[in-house]
């Protein structure tokens, strides 16, 4: 299948992060180039230590290449300040984490209400929880929950900020298998239903089979970008 060239949302452009000194350099992400469009379900994948998380910091905003191109959500991030690159999470991006980063004090409501901190126009934490199937549950407190229910609480505090961008890191890689499949088949909702756009960093190579794009990294390049022109139902995939 051809890559569309029309409505990119996200371009990398020859993007580098390097570390070190004049004399010796590291490369976390060397001359990565790729284009991500509006609503694609998109799997990074590669072993530890690949360079998915630069990929992942560099996509949210929460670190600076060392050169090369960054626009996402229509923004050239890469030209950014730290106080523009604060503006532009706050107003794009949320992100997944694998161990939930739950307050352990506040309920699953209250958790998801903290976005309201951040953003003034965020969704009802009511509705928030009822997408992620979590509407009983919105009174009980980490503690009182799976491991699965933590982490749709962690999703639905992340959507609850109405972002552009969406970025999970790992999501299932404290679930088991079933529950880590109901976080993926939410997860490709989010992008089949509500056209959010869902960047998902895994080593997991079974995950590719539900990516629309999937972008394959190894020592710090870009190995391979591959689209699938019939994505599998999340339900189906076993690891």
């Amino acid at each position: 299948m051809t890559e569309r060239t029309e409505n990119v949302f996200i371009e990398f452009q020859g993007v580098s992060k390097e570390y070190g000194t004049a004399d010796r350099v590291f490369y976390a992400l060397k001359d990565a180039s790729f284009t991500i469009h509006q609503g694609e379900m998109v799997v990074i994948l590669g072993p530890s230590g690949a360079g998915k998380s630069t990929l992942l910091n560099l996509l949210g905003g929460m670190d600076t290449a060392t050169r090369g191109t960054i626009v996402s959500c229509g923004e050239e991030i890469s030209s950014y300040n730290d106080n523009q690159l604060t503006g532009y999470r706050a107003r794009n991006v949320a992100v997944v984490f694998q161990f939930y980063n739950l307050i352990p004090t506040l309920t699953a409501y209250e958790n998801v209400a903290l976005m309201k901190d951040i953003v003034n126009d965020t969704m009802d934490p009511r509705e928030a929880l009822a997408q992620v199937g979590l509407s009983e549950h919105m009174h009980q407190f980490p503690a009182q929950m799976s491991g699965g229910e933590q982490q749709r609480t962690s999703i639905a505090r992340a959507i609850a900020k109405n972002p552009k961008l969406l970025l999970c890191d790992e999501p299932t890689g404290a679930l088991d298998t079933n529950t880590g499949r109901e976080v993926l088949e939410l997860l490709v909702r989010m992008s089949r239903e509500e056209k959010k756009t869902v960047v998902m960093v895994t080593h997991n190579s079974f995950f590719a089979d539900i990516a629309d794009k999937v972008i394959r990294v190894k020592n710090g390049g870009i190995e391979s970008v591959t689209i699938n022109e019939h994505p599998k139902d999340a339900s189906g995939v076993s690891w």
